[in-house]
C-alpha cells in the first residue's frame, strides 16, 4: 500500500472534526475550528453515531422512554426513519399522524402525508444517500418505499433479524430487497445494531461505499492486493500509532476508538475535503467541488446518547472533565 499526502490529512481531519464536536457540546453557538474548509463546508462527524441524524435516531426514534421496545416496532421505526433519513420529515409525519407505530399504521394516511409535504415544496429525503426507488409499481418514489417497508414487515423480517447470528447475516437479509444495494444494506445494519434488538460488535462488518472508495483512492496511489475493506480494517488497527506519529491528540468518542464504520465514514469525508485541500489528487470519482455549504443549525444540542452496551461515560455539564470551549484559542488550519 502506497500512501499519498492525503493519508496524513485523513488523520488530521479525523482529529479536528472530533475536536469540533467537543467544542460544539461546550458552546453550540461559537466558532469551532480555524480550518477554513471545515468551517465553510458541511462534513459529518468523525464518529457516525455522534452525528446529528444518528443521535436523533438513537435517542428519539429508537430508545425514547415512551416508545415501545418490541423488536417489530423498533425495526419499523428505524427503517421508516432511515428511508428518508431526515429529521424534519419524521417530525412532520408525527405532527400530522401522531406517534408512528407498526401496530397502528395507516399506510394510506402515511403515503398522503408524504405527498402533502412534497406538494408544499418540502424535501422529504436527505441528500446524504442516493435512494433508488424500489420496484413496487407505484408512481411516487415514497409510495414504493412504503410498499418496501410493508413487504419487510409481511416477511417478518424483524423476527428473522433477531435470530441472526452475525452482522453479516443481518446485512444479507436486507440486501435481498429491491432498492437496497450493498452500501444501504450496510448502513441499515449498523443503524439496527444501535438499538436493543441487536447486540453485535461493530468490528464484525464493514462495506466501503462509493465515497469511501474515492477517499481510499486519494489516500493511496496503490493498495496492492488489498480490498477496500482490508484498507478500512488496517486504518482501524493503525489509528493509535498514526495519531501518535503525527502528534495529534485523539481521545476517541468518550474513550471509544474508531470502529471500521467510522474509518469508512472518514474516507467518505476525506473524499470531499481533499477536493479543496488537495485539488491535484483527483481520485476515481474525479469530482472537484464540495456541494454542501455549512449552515449553522440552531436546533437545541441534546446530551449525547449511545448504545448502553458500549459502556461510554458521557460527562454531564456539571461533572467530569471540562470540554474545550469554542471561545478558547483554536489551532490554526492543518492545511
Amino acid at each position: 500500500m502506497t500512501p499519498t499526502i492525503v493519508f496524513d490529512t485523513y488523520w488530521r481531519f479525523a482529529a479536528e472534526r472530533l475536536a469540533m464536536y467537543y467544542r460544539r457540546l461546550a458552546d453550540p453557538m461559537g466558532p469551532c475550528t480555524a480550518d477554513p474548509i471545515l468551517s465553510g463546508f458541511r462534513f459529518t462527524n468523525t464518529y457516525r453515531a455522534a452525528d446529528r441524524v444518528s443521535q436523533y435516531l438513537i435517542s428519539e426514534v429508537q430508545a425514547r422512554a415512551d416508545r415501545s421496545q418490541d423488536p417489530r416496532e423498533v425495526f419499523f421505526r428505524t427503517i421508516l426513519f432511515k428511508i428518508f433519513n431526515r429529521i424534519e420529515t419524521w417530525e412532520a409525519l408525527e405532527q400530522r399522524l401522531g406517534p408512528l407505530t407498526w401496530a397502528k399504521l395507516d399506510a394510506t394516511a402515511l403515503d398522503q402525508a408524504l405527498e402533502n409535504l412534497r406538494g408544499r415544496g418540502k424535501s422529504i429525503y436527505s441528500a446524504a444517500y442516493i435512494m433508488p426507488s424500489p420496484s413496487y409499481g407505484r408512481t411516487r418514489k415514497h409510495s414504493n418505499h412504503i410498499a418496501l417497508l410493508l413487504q419487510m414487515m409481511k416477511d417478518r423480517l424483524p423476527d428473522r433479524i433477531r435470530q441472526a447470528r452475525s452482522l453479516r447475516t443481518v446485512y444479507e437479509l436486507l440486501l435481498r430487497y429491491p432498492g437496497i444495494g450493498p452500501f444501504l444494506a450496510f448502513q441499515y445494519t449498523i443503524d439496527l445494531n444501535y438499538s436493543l434488538i441487536l447486540d453485535f460488535d461493530e468490528t464484525d462488518l464493514v462495506v466501503a461505499g462509493p465515497g469511501a472508495l474515492d477517499g481510499i483512492s486519494k489516500c493511496f496511489s496503490d493498495i496492492g492486493r488489498a480490498t477496500p475493506e482490508d484498507v478500512i480494517y488496517r486504518m482501524t488497527d493503525r489509528q493509535e500509532s498514526e495519531f501518535t506519529r503525527l502528534g495529534l491528540r485523539f481521545a476517541g468518542l468518550f474513550g471509544r476508538p474508531l470502529q471500521p464504520i467510522d474509518c469508512q465514514n472518514v474516507f467518505c469525508e476525506i473524499s470531499k475535503y481533499a477536493r479543496v485541500a488537495h485539488p491535484d489528487i483527483a481520485g476515481i470519482a474525479n469530482r472537484t467541488r464540495i456541494k454542501q455549504i455549512y449552515r449553522p443549525n440552531h436546533r437545541p444540542f441534546p446530551a449525547p446518547q449511545f448504545p448502553s452496551r458500549w459502556g461510554l461515560h458521557v460527562p454531564s455539564e456539571h461533572a467530569g472533565p471540562r470540554r474545550p470551549s469554542c471561545h478558547e484559542p483554536l489551532q490554526p488550519s492543518f492545511i
